[in-house]
């Protein structure tokens, strides 16, 4: 049992937000009402929240742990750390580890390890055996042992047929396919946009129309098989434009942007190298404020980091050489209130229901909210609180945002009534 008092509380399922007392008990929220109201919790333990904004487990339904064959850049238990210091309660791994996520076995690996992280750790599975875009897993089985959804991440799926295919599979077991949108025949060099930031490494770098081409042929296969499609983290203006009309025709079509997109532009390549460099790169300006805008209007639903840890040596080769992706986790929600909510993009309220109930929804998942007898998946935080990250619980230290001051610390996270971080 757990007395969180005073706090400011934020529910983005019911929009109900006030200051309140929250009693925890075995795993769920027992009662919540206004502060001081129970005498008879006595011998419970007071957490006491004044200042604090107390919200739902934040749902990352985009990360990549590394585990199992990678393991010098992350594991799943430094991700689940990162992940709790970053007020998530909630994670959805991706399937492009070594093994790949495309069978049984390797699925339950991955959740059994999992379970001793102390949040919830879930994974996708592959779309495709051994992510070669040419036979599709079998998703009902793997659904049956735990698959959360499936996608190729990191491998687009090139073969139109097996797209619908995979889509009509997916739209009959009521499940979800994320798609990383980066047509190849397109791409000189991957990680690096084509325009400022490939002139300056004098490099051909990877232009829009690798992005804009795949999303105009899934959001029409998309409509057409009625599948739920979540379009990963979204980079260009054309892109946003694309689901927002898509999205006025069907229900199921889904959007993620990250941290890095709606805080960043192509400069931040020119200025950091290797650590701004990842796939779908950061592009224009323009781009930047058509997410922001996409995000505002909801044609951008999800907020997910791309949590993509690499080693130092790794990340240390030349422009073209060093893999792409940055980690995330311990930023995200800094990055949103610094990036979205201070300039008067979103409300705090909004943020979080990109953050929480909406990917939750997505995913089908009993989280995302903070009600009586929901969950005690909760995150308390400062909205206020500036600080400055250099050291990290991720094995991994790749992002342009160490060192930068950013609004919003997390000084508490609680998973299934325990906590599992406390600054």
């Amino acid at each position: 049992m757990l007395l969180i008092k005073n706090s400011y509380r934020i529910d983005p399922r019911s929009g109900q937000e006030g200051i309140c007392d929250i009693l925890v008990d075995g795993g769920k929220v027992a009662r919540i009402g206004d502060s001081g109201t129970w005498q008879d919790t006595a011998a419970a333990p007071v957490y006491d929240a004044g200042g604090l904004i107390a919200a739902p487990g934040l749902v990352d339904v985009h990360v990549h742990f590394r585990d199992p064959g990678f393991t010098y850049k992350e594991d799943i238990e430094s991700g689940g750390r990162a992940a709790a210091r970053g007020g998530f309660t909630t994670v959805v791994l991706m399937a492009n580890t070594k093994p790949v996520v495309d069978n049984v076995q390797t699925l339950s690996y991955v959740l059994e390890k999992g379970k001793k992280t102390g949040i919830h750790v879930e994974s996708c599975c592959a779309v495709t055996e051994g992510l070669k875009g040419e036979k599709l897993t079998n998703m009902s089985e793997l659904m049956q042992s735990g698959a959360a959804g499936f996608t190729d991440d990191g491998i687009p799926l090139l073969d139109e047929t097996i797209v619908r295919r995979a889509m009509k599979q997916a739209a009959e077991l009521g499940t979800v396919l994320s798609f990383h949108e980066e047509n190849p025949a397109y791409i000189v060099n991957n990680g690096i946009h084509a325009g400022a930031a490939s002139a300056h490494y004098g490099i051909g770098g990877s232009p829009r129309e690798a992005e804009i081409s795949m999303v105009e042929r899934d959001v029409r296969l998309a409509l057409e098989t009625g599948a739920a499609v979540n379009f990963q983290h979204i980079s260009t203006k054309e892109a946003v434009a694309l689901i927002r009309e898509a999205k006025k025709r069907g229900t199921n079509i889904h959007a993620e942007a990250t941290p890095h997109h709606f805080t960043l532009n192509e400069e931040a390549a020119i200025q950091f190298g290797t650590l701004a460099k990842m796939n779908p790169p950061l592009r224009e300006e323009a781009d930047r404020l058509a997410i922001i805008e996409g995000l505002c209007d909801g044609s951008v639903d999800l907020i997910a980091t791309d949590h993509a840890p690499h080693s130092s040596e790794e990340k240390e080769r030349p422009i073209t050489e060093a893999p792409s992706g940055i980690i995330g986790l311990e930023t995200a929600l800094a990055l949103g209130i610094t990036s979205l909510v201070e300039p008067g993009y979103l409300t705090m309220m909004e943020l979080l229901r990109k953050m929480t109930w909406n990917p939750a929804s997505l995913y089908h998942f009993d989280r995302g909210y903070l009600a009586e007898g929901g969950p005690a998946d909760i995150v308390l935080f400062d909205p206020k609180q500036k600080h400055v990250l250099r050291e990290f619980a991720s094995k991994s230290s790749n992002t342009p945002f160490a060192g930068m001051e950013l609004t919003g610390k997390v000084v508490c996270t609680i998973c299934q009534g325990k906590v599992v971080y406390q600054a």
